[in-house]
């Protein structure tokens, strides 16, 4: 796995370099967690009421990192700012200095929040190895879809941007596919696969990946507003929150694969206006 799996990955006790994932600039530099916390699901607070005999405890109060913390997010960690200086402001967005891409959101004066799928984590003593952008992007929604699902029997999420806006409904149908793509003559030294990268073959003209299996509708342009009204306040569907950029290139990313994929497969039957597509892991 070229992807550094955050929840499995992120340990106390070790120390860490963080790096903008589209650059390679660093951002945060050898840092080190006493506490590596998942965060309560968004509405732990309504369910306050059933662990206590007395008033809420948190009423008006927030979970905030101390500088030894980092608080895992769905899509997102949240860290102290502490001492560290190489981040820019543009109102409340964390921008690259060097690429000018956003990387998360200043929540307060001393807690920023960096979504997974614009930043990698290595350990100190390793080294930046790029990632193609789409490779990465899709693998970190794939993850994130199928840890929800199995965390919270969930399959319906609405992908959302930092400004509030919702631009793709997914259904995941299936986590565990295998696919084995032939790329034709082996003579090439790379190929363009269905994910939209190239890659250097090793072993032959056939490669394979594991995927999952969705369904998607695009709501970008008030397109399937009616729809997308319905999901959001559906207790069923899951929200997932990226920068809008992102949002853009994952619809992109899942046009591409449903456009690589024969006729036949692009949609099913009882879901005629829904795109059908892959996203490798």
């Amino acid at each position: 796995d070229v992807v550094f799996n955050l929840r499995e990955s992120l340990k106390p006790q070790k120390n860490y370099v963080f790096y903008c994932q589209s650059c390679g600039d660093i951002i945060v530099k050898d840092r080190k967690f006493l506490r590596v916390l998942p965060l309560p699901s968004e509405n732990w607070s309504a369910l306050v009421e059933e662990w206590c005999c007395h008033p809420d405890p948190f009423a008006r109060t927030t979970l905030h990192p101390q500088h030894d913390d980092c608080f895992l997010g769905d899509t997102f960690f949240l860290l102290n700012s502490g001492n560290e200086s190489h981040k820019s402001k543009e109102n409340t967005r964390v921008i690259c200095k060097r690429c000018k891409t956003m990387l998360g959101e200043r929540m307060s004066s001393d807690t920023i929040k960096y979504y997974v799928t614009e930043v990698i984590i290595q350990p100190s003593e390793g080294s930046f190895s790029p990632t193609p952008r789409s490779q990465f992007v899709q693998s970190m929604v794939a993850q994130c879809l199928v840890e929800l699902s199995t965390a919270k029997s969930t399959f319906r999420f609405t992908v959302k941007g930092d400004n509030g806006k919702i631009y793709i409904l997914i259904w995941l149908l299936n986590s565990d596919t295998l696919l084995v793509e032939s790329f034709g003559s082996s003579s090439s030294n790379s190929v363009s696969t269905l994910f939209g990268d190239s890659f250097m073959l090793s072993s032959g003209p056939v490669g394979t990946w594991n995927a999952v299996k969705v369904l998607y509708q695009t709501c970008t342009k008030s397109r399937n507003k009616d729809l997308a009204d319905e999901w959001e306040n559906d207790i069923g569907v899951h929200s997932l929150s990226f920068p809008s950029e992102t949002c853009l290139e994952l619809l992109l990313i899942l046009a591409m694969s449903t456009t690589s994929l024969p006729p036949s497969l692009r949609c099913m039957n009882s879901f005629q206006v829904r795109n059908s597509c892959y996203l490798s892991i």
